[in-house]
């Protein structure tokens, strides 16, 4: 991670990087190479980092998405995920015909990463757990690869940093490089925030997201595993790996307050968490819920909720409210606009996920790259802006969370190394850094 400390120091300065990473989608690219001959036939070859339950997914979305594409490298840092990984895209009979990986193109291990993109692919797929997001994403695109990069895209400031250096390297090779914000590629979302963006509820005067679910999944630890192996089995419960669940789930509401905004920062968020009902050490040290409210420079508030706790109503929705009405995100169920001009879409009939990566391709396809680099930076740091207000207890400006020099990534990252289990973050202790 290259970024000096005085890089993108301002709330002038991201904007600056916003027009410059957003002209990437307007104008057309001339791109080199074989894989946009005239005739538009070679096969793309893709390569997939992270064979969890996420990866798989994606692969089969990616082998979906293009007449002509092979999946032919794979790497996890456990066997056994990628091995089962591997058997499960195999057996799908709708694309199963495409999948090409050898013995010899499966990697195992914490250089896995290294290994696949350099195994002769043209597109990766990231989705390991998102600590390692930036650096795969750096080295990828160093290496000239279109990249799926699923969200988070970084767990903390200078990962953030990171991802921006990368996303404007992948312009300046007009590489594609999407994201897995995949409301963003929702047929209703889109319509209604359009809408929104059109002014059918007047102007925006506050906005509300939650994100409230049960609990996920917990690995006991096995004797023979060391902390590396017992923390990657479990990465969700640390914050190197997973940012806490704030960032790596409901990152996803936030992304929708983002995109009321423009995709405007934030002045500034304060915000409360804690652990209330999963405390046992086997849950590491994250936090069980969060609210974070986000004032905008227009005086507009966001404000977000986040749970996860067994035994107590499940809701994730999303409202804007405006001066002339409102519109209501029902997740998977509907999305309408109340007030003096009202609109219904129901039901998306089109699967998000899977246009995502329809419209991935076709970027590629056409030269015209897709390019979300701005849009998943920025929604990644609204989403550690409010852990870290939520972790310190005060209130923390957009420059404070972009120029954060905290880095979460363990100085030896290796199977033997020692990994103690941070404390859990108390507010007014804990320290922004």
């Amino acid at each position: 991670m290259n970024t000096t400390k005085n890089e993108l120091t301002s709330r002038r300065d991201f904007l600056k990087t916003s027009a410059v990473i957003g002209g990437a989608l307007a104008a057309p690219a001339i791109l080199p190479g074989r894989l946009w001959a005239a005739d538009n036939s070679e096969t793309l070859r893709v390569g997939l980092i992270g064979c969890g339950g996420r990866g798989t997914g994606a692969a089969g979305q990616a082998l979906s998405a293009d007449k002509n594409v092979s999946l032919v490298a794979m790497g996890d840092a456990f066997e056994d995920r990628l091995q089962g990984s591997l058997k499960t895209l195999k057996a799908d009979p709708s694309f199963g015909d495409k999948v090409k990986v050898t013995p010899e193109k499966c990697f195992v291990g914490l250089d896995a990463y290294q290994k696949v993109i350099g195994s002769g692919v043209d597109v990766v797929l990231l989705t390991t757990p998102p600590g390692f997001r930036p650096i795969h994403l750096k080295a990828a695109v160093e290496a000239g690869k279109h990249v799926f990069c699923e969200k988070p895209v970084a767990v903390d400031a200078p990962g953030v940093r990171s991802v921006l250096a990368s996303a404007e390297e992948a312009r300046k090779k007009k590489l594609a490089l999407l994201s897995g914000f995949c409301w963003r590629y929702a047929d209703g979302e889109r319509e209604g925030y359009k809408r929104v963006h059109d002014g059918q509820i007047g102007d925006i005067t506050a906005l509300y997201s939650n994100y409230h679910t049960g609990t996920i999944w917990c690995h006991p630890r096995q004797k023979d595993w060391t902390d590396m192996e017992y923390q990657l089995r479990n990465w969700y419960y640390f914050t190197w790996l997973s940012g806490d669940h704030i960032v790596e789930q409901a990152v996803h509401s936030i992304n929708k307050i983002s995109w009321a905004m423009k995709d405007a920062p934030p002045v500034q968020a304060v915000g409360l968490g804690g652990r209330q009902v999963r405390t046992g050490e086997d849950f590491g040290h994250i936090y069980d819920h969060f609210t974070v409210i986000y004032e905008f420079a227009d005086g507009v508030k966001g404000f977000h909720s986040s749970r996860q706790m067994e035994k107590c109503s499940s809701e994730v929705t999303d409202h804007v409210m405006g001066t002339k009405g409102r519109l209501d995100i029902l997740t998977f169920t509907s999305q309408e606009i109340k007030g003096e001009h009202p609109w219904r879409h129901g039901v998306n009939k089109r699967l998000m996920y899977q246009t995502e990566h329809d419209e991935f391709f076709a970027s590629i396809r056409s030269g015209q790259p897709l390019n979300d680099g701005l849009m998943m930076a920025n929604t990644t740091l609204l989403a550690i802006l409010g852990r870290m207000a939520a972790y310190t207890g005060q209130t923390i400006t957009w420059e404070q969370a972009m120029n954060s020099e905290e880095s979460l990534m363990p100085p030896n990252v290796s199977w033997d190394a020692a990994l103690a289990v941070p404390p859990v973050a108390m507010p007014g202790m804990t320290k922004f850094v």
